[in-house]
């Protein structure tokens, strides 16, 4: 007689979130699970709309749900989020990849049941997203970088009017968008031809004669090309109006955080001017120094705008990351640590689209080119392992420094240039000393010329 299998004993695990339910966003239809106890159709389908977005809230509500996850799906999932988060649930925004792999659930249905049951469990991570004034600015500066960018397009529609009459403005300025060079656009689509009387528009900064100026601007004054400068040039201008309106809602975000949290200490002296040309309206630096209590600008590589972009997106407590090993972690600039048997197989960090970590590399290549100490560890590592590593280590260390005087006020000081060149020819002569020891010899220091 065939003896029969003996089943293995299955594990108590007990649950973490009893009061779970869980949403498979889709774009025209949201399916949401419940604990299998609280209703007899424990797996529903809702419409899109509001109305169907609060009939969903009420059945939670009914079925006794506490906590709600979701998986980030494109946008989709903001309306289903900030609705059921006015009506007191917990909502755990969930990373995709993190539930994906998953063989054999391939339907809207059980995609919602494997991810409530996940997340009854505990076996969810939660993605970071800031709450109250914290997303309006989030969402007010991401929407300020959407602006900058459909300008930037229309200078190129302005640029390329030019070229077409063959008016040779970018070569006897540094940027068409300065002040000699709108002056010389808005009077070229006022109806200013003589190239003489456009070159007296000319800045006293500007480093070109008024001779070379009106040189370059002797064009081929075709109606069509001047009709495309002219609405290019409206639009460049609507988009610099719908700035100012942005920058002043981020100002008063500002000075609404500004009313919690009360500035520690006077505001340092500026380590540089923010004349960058895509700057807020307003001071940056001093409306962030009265919501922190620190100058986030003394770290080398972050300026005010930088600076206003990294709170936007990390928010102004870090207690979500317990240090600063955590936060680069989560930015992706920490090595991934890959290890099967003992051995390890790779080491890369982990491919990411956050803004974040984006800003902090933007940064690090800033400060490679000043003579800092993060500046000359920048260098000495892409004249070892390449210039994307050594942007990556950089930004990591920019990050460390973000988080260190962020969440515990620390107060940063330049060691100077020579303080990693200090460190590495003490490292490389402890190494020599150690080598020379091993092998019955004594480094000594050779007698100078």
């Amino acid at each position: 007689m065939a003896k029969s299998k003996r089943s293995h004993p299955e594990r108590d695990i007990s649950p973490t979130h009893r009061d779970a339910a869980a949403i498979d966003i889709g774009a025209k239809m949201h399916v949401a699970a419940v604990p299998p106890d609280r209703d007899t159709e424990s797996v529903r389908s809702f419409g899109t709309f509001t109305g169907d977005l609060q009939c969903l809230a009420d059945w939670f509500e009914r079925c006794g749900v506490r906590t709600v996850a979701m998986e980030s799906t494109g946008v989709y999932w903001i309306p289903v989020y900030e609705i059921l988060e006015q009506h007191g649930f917990e909502v755990v925004l969930v990373n995709a990849r993190d539930a994906k792999h998953v063989p054999g659930r391939k339907t809207d249905v059980s995609d919602a049941q494997w991810l409530r049951r996940l997340h009854e469990y505990g076996l969810l991570r939660p993605s970071f997203r800031p709450k109250g004034e914290l997303a309006a600015l989030r969402a007010y500066l991401r929407h300020r970088e959407r602006l900058l960018d459909y300008a930037a397009s229309h200078i190129q529609h302005m640029q390329k009017s030019l070229m077409q009459m063959n008016v040779q403005l970018h070569h006897v300025v540094t940027d068409i968008t300065g002040a000699t060079g709108m002056r010389i656009i808005r009077a070229i689509v006022a109806g200013e031809r003589d190239p003489a009387a456009l070159a007296v528009h000319r800045d006293r900064r500007c480093h070109a004669t008024v001779e070379v100026i009106g040189a370059a601007l002797t064009g081929n004054w075709r109606d069509e090309h001047v009709f495309a400068l002219g609405q290019a040039l409206e639009l460049y201008d609507a988009y610099q109006a719908k700035l100012t309106e942005c920058d002043v809602q981020i100002e008063a975000v500002l000075r609404r955080l500004r009313n919690v949290a009360e500035p520690i200490g006077p505001l340092p002296a500026a380590r540089h001017r923010d004349n960058t040309a895509n700057a807020p309206a307003f001071d940056a630096r001093k409306a962030l120094h009265a919501v922190l209590g620190v100058d986030l600008t003394q770290i080398h590589g972050l300026g005010p705008s930088l600076a206003l972009k990294l709170i936007g997106e990390c928010g102004t407590d870090l207690t979500a990351w317990p240090d600063a090993k955590h936060f680069t972690s989560w930015l992706c600039l920490a090595p991934a640590n890959k290890i099967s048997g003992g051995k390890i197989l790779s080491t890369r960090t982990r491919r990411s689209g956050s803004r974040a970590a984006a800003l902090l590399r933007l940064a690090a290549v800033t400060v490679g080119r000043t003579q800092t100490a993060l500046g000359a560890f920048y260098r000495r590592l892409s004249a070892r392992v390449g210039k994307a590593k050594a942007v990556t280590a950089t930004a990591r260390k920019i990050a460390a420094l973000f988080y260190n005087t962020l969440r515990h006020g620390m107060a940063y000081s330049d060691p100077g240039a020579s303080y990693y060149d200090e460190r590495y020819r003490a490292r490389v002569l402890n190494n020599l000393r150690r080598r020379a020891k091993s092998f019955g010899y004594v480094l000594q220091e050779a007698p100078s010329a």
